[in-house]
């Protein structure tokens, strides 16, 4: 039976990956930045590991062997667990990616990657996982979103969405009416200087519509040409 541990504190990040010296790295580059490590090498132990020891966040490698990380970050939601998950990948094709997203993933790195970028990438979903502690309900027009209880609902029904679809959807409605370029999309959702045509917002802006503005609902989430987005009513 599977014993729950004394680990779950806010610098607690599970590491799960087969490939024992890229774990062991893993390890070492997150213990030399402060974080409690709890490393495991296939999936069904980062299921078990995250389930019962509720860490700040945990890094999945997708291939894995008895579970793959895409069925990890699927049953975690499945079970209304929303950990903050960061996949790593070999694949770097927009549809490996977009595989990860709809897992419930909130962010992904393709290998090989740099150690400073791991860094912003674990520190930025920590810091979008307690940024909304302090903030009451958001809203626009039938659009709300509590920030406590991380539900969003249009109108009469519930909005399901991934971490990075909130966090995204949080900062529209902060500032509702304010365009928001791509650049400060990616620096205050990601915490990294991405490059500005890389496909990954555009992906999560996608998803965000489709959940958000169903059938024949208001839009609200709109595209600034050359410049990035917007939310307001039409």
């Amino acid at each position: 039976m599977f014993v729950k541990s004394q680990i779950n504190d806010n610098r607690t990040i599970v590491v799960a990956e087969d490939d024992q010296s890229v774990r062991n790295a893993l390890q070492k580059i997150l213990e030399l930045e402060g974080f409690k490590v709890v490393a495991v090498k296939d999936g069904v132990a980062a299921l078990e590991t995250i389930l019962m020891s509720e860490p700040s966040a945990a890094v999945i490698d997708v291939m894995m062997p008895f579970t793959d990380g895409l069925s990890v970050c699927r049953e975690l939601r499945h079970r209304k667990n929303r950990t903050p998950i960061l996949l790593l990948t070999a694949r770097a094709e927009i549809g490996d990616r977009v595989a990860g997203l709809d897992a419930g993933a909130d962010d992904y790195l393709v290998k090989p990657f740099s150690v400073d970028e791991l860094l912003a990438r674990v520190r930025a979903l920590l810091r979008r996982n307690s940024s909304s502690e302090s903030l009451g309900v958001l809203a626009l027009a039938d659009l709300t979103l509590d920030p406590i209880s991380r539900e969003v609902t249009r109108g009469d029904r519930q909005v399901e969405l991934t971490k990075t679809e909130f966090d995204l959807l949080q900062l529209f409605l902060e500032q509702a009416g304010v365009v928001l370029s791509r650049e400060y999309l990616y620096e205050h959702i990601w915490g990294f200087d991405f490059e500005t045509n890389s496909k990954s917002l555009d992906v999560y802006i996608g998803y965000l519509r489709r959940k958000i503005e169903s059938g024949d609902e208001m839009k609200l989430l709109h595209t600034v040409r050359g410049v990035g987005y917007v939310l307001k009513k039409s």
